[in-house]
């Protein structure tokens, strides 16, 4: 599925970040090699002067490709679903359909992860006080919000995945993101429509090896 040599493309990211799990698996999806460099974010790698230089922001992951250096998961995956044609598409060519596509992605990229992210539950350690068991309560509340509602969302749209029996867009976000749930014991069988949608994507080689137990950093 990979190329067969690789092209001077890097992924720095971290095994356990969503973020960087979706670009694993646009890339294998895309079927194109990449070497990984992990930052490890429980070392506060990702603040380091080396890797600041490549994204100040101090968020994973970030992309080199060739000359091309990309930061912001949603907009690497359509980097690579546009420079990359020749190979599975993650968006559809019809306007409407691809806006809903993006609606998706975006609720969970933008709306439900971005508030359950590892650098919000270190603040409401270190700056509120909260315990394990608060830090836990707070994921699952904004996690169960944004499930719903998208467990609702696709009820128009979805077979085998996402979107009908095409992996898009919305897949590459949606698996991560349960992954996470599931660490932080998110009941799934509340969300049917979405556990099922999950286990077939599970089922597919570009997903399976996206895992993080599957990466070289994971511990």
């Amino acid at each position: 599925m990979a190329e067969a040599a690789n092209v001077g493309r890097t992924l720095y990211g971290y095994f356990r970040s969503s973020a960087a799990y979706r670009v694993r698996i646009a890339l294998n999806l895309k079927g194109l090699a990449y070497r990984q460099a992990p930052v490890s974010l429980v070392k506060a790698e990702q603040r380091s002067a080396d890797f600041l230089a490549l994204n100040p922001q101090g968020l994973v992951p970030a992309l080199q490709d060739g000359s091309v250096l990309l930061t912001q998961s949603l907009a690497i995956c359509e980097y690579l679903d546009e420079a990359y044609p020749d190979s599975v598409q993650l968006l559809p060519d019809d306007p409407a359909q691809r806006a809903r596509v993006r609606a998706v992605a975006q609720a969970i990229a933008c709306d439900i992860h971005p508030v359950n992210n590892l650098r919000i539950l270190n603040y409401l350690k270190t700056e509120l006080g909260q315990d394990e068991a608060a830090r836990n309560t707070w994921y699952r509340h904004w996690v169960e919000e944004g499930f719903h509602a998208l467990e609702q969302q696709l009820t128009a749209t979805a077979g085998q995945y996402c979107f009908g029996g095409t992996v898009t867009l919305a897949d590459v976000c949606l698996l991560p993101q349960v992954f996470n749930a599931q660490r932080f014991n998110v009941d799934m069988a509340l969300y049917p429509r979405l556990a099922a949608i999950t286990d077939a994507l599970a089922e597919l080689p570009a997903f399976a090896d996206a895992h993080p137990s599957r990466q070289p950093d994971a511990f």
